[in-house]
């Protein structure tokens, strides 16, 4: 049976008002997480804050606040005494509320993170290879998961919501260009490491495209402000993205809206190659080995990849342009306010990069197309599994960050 494809998908009202409450019975639980995404966003909020944003009574935040308060999600702080009235008392996310587990699945390497109820990591492996097999990446993540769990209190540990999974999908395809024995790849054809995990785990795990993940970890835990629709491009062993649209996470109905990586893009010579042909990092791992520079440093080290020399540099440009093409044939489609760009990566890699695609864009045709703002990704190396992460972070809590398509 072919690897099952679940994703996160938040309740959400029909409307799509993410910030507006309801009154009506039986509605609580979504109440609870407007509530919840709310503080998330603003840091720390008062009932009356919420009660004017969400246009709930002043009763029914109160009782959903003190429920909240009552299961340790949230804190009260110090009172605010103003010049009128009683003093307010913001409440703020308690950190030790609830966990959360991301494994990231690579081309290069895997990830394991533990992060709290505010997004901070609290524990992270990291298990570098050549290439993914099943064999030895469920071991990790189930030598990881017991090693992290063990790490913690039985109340913390029962405090665990979900765990996310972060992976490419069809990685039996991807045996050549990875350098991988078809064979050993072909394992994936027949391994759901989902199933796998959930049934050693007493909480529930999810599984995602990992750059659709990077895209998520974005939208949850970077600093995207008021941002509504954006591109979102993660810069990994291969190129790929995500879509945000109206402050949701878009796969649409096969989970392929997003796959920025297979979007046609110019070269010399007048013919289209895929983004993924040029802006992935397998590129300029390539075009390091063949001037006989060992890049497995690229995999191993990617806050800091040293003196790459000339290959980063064309690399840089190449990919610039590539990113810029994409961007505008993007923008063509749909009227994204920016395109953000993340990657694994040093952040002057990534700031680079950045300033290509900006340079690329002024030699563009771009009339009768609003260029989006372009700017860096706020998350960096660990996206996608911190997007692991975020999938049962979002499932659990949250609105407004789930997926909009077909789940």
């Amino acid at each position: 049976m072919e690897q099952t494809r679940l994703r996160s998908v938040a309740r959400e009202p029909a409307d799509g008002l993410f910030h507006r409450g309801t009154n009506q019975s039986g509605m609580r639980d979504h109440n609870e997480r407007v509530v919840l995404t709310l503080v998330r966003q603003h840091g720390s909020l008062a009932k009356t804050d919420i009660a004017r944003i969400t246009g709930l009574s002043a009763q029914t935040v109160s009782v959903i606040m003190r429920s909240l308060e009552a299961e340790g999600l949230l804190l009260r702080q110090a009172p605010q005494r103003g010049k009128v009235g009683q003093p307010s008392i913001p409440m703020t996310l308690d950190p030790e509320g609830a966990f959360f587990l991301g494994l990231k699945i690579g081309r290069r390497s895997s990830e394991l993170v533990l992060i709290d109820f505010l997004g901070t990591v609290r524990s992270m492996l990291q298990h570098s290879y050549r290439y993914p097999t099943p064999d030895d990446t469920t071991g990790f993540a189930r030598r990881g998961v017991a090693s992290m769990r063990s790490a913690l209190t039985p109340e913390q540990d029962g405090r665990i919501a979900g765990m996310g999974i972060a992976m490419p999908f069809e990685l039996w395809s991807w045996a050549d260009s990875v350098g991988a024995p078809r064979d050993v790849m072909d394992g994936w054809r027949h391994r759901d490491i989902r199933v796998e995990l959930q049934a050693d785990l007493p909480f529930p795990v999810y599984l995602q495209n990992d750059a659709t993940s990077a895209c998520g970890a974005e939208l949850v835990f970077g600093q995207t402000g008021a941002l509504r629709d954006f591109l979102y491009f993660y810069i990994g062993a291969f190129a790929g993205g995500g879509v945000v649209l109206n402050g949701k996470l878009y796969s649409g109905s096969t989970g392929n809206a997003g796959a920025l990586g297979s979007m046609p893009v110019p070269v010399a010579g007048g013919h289209a190659v895929q983004l993924i042909d040029i802006a992935s990092i397998a590129t300029l791992e390539r075009a390091l080995n063949a001037q006989g520079i060992d890049g497995s440093h690229l995999w191993t080290s990617p806050s800091d990849w040293g003196d790459v020399g000339p290959a980063l540099d064309g690399w840089v440009e190449q990919a610039g342009e590539a990113l810029a093409y994409a961007i505008v044939a993007g923008s063509a489609v749909i009227d994204f306010e920016a395109a953000v760009i993340d990657g694994w990566m040093p952040v002057t890699v990534r700031a680079r990069l950045v300033a290509a695609v900006h340079r690329a864009l002024y030699r563009i045709d771009v009339e009768g197309i609003k260029v989006p703002e372009v700017r860096e990704g706020t998350v960096g190396i660990h996206a996608r599994a911190l997007g692991g992460a975020s999938l049962a972070l979002s499932e659990r809590f949250l609105v407004g960050a789930g997926v909009l398509g077909k789940g």
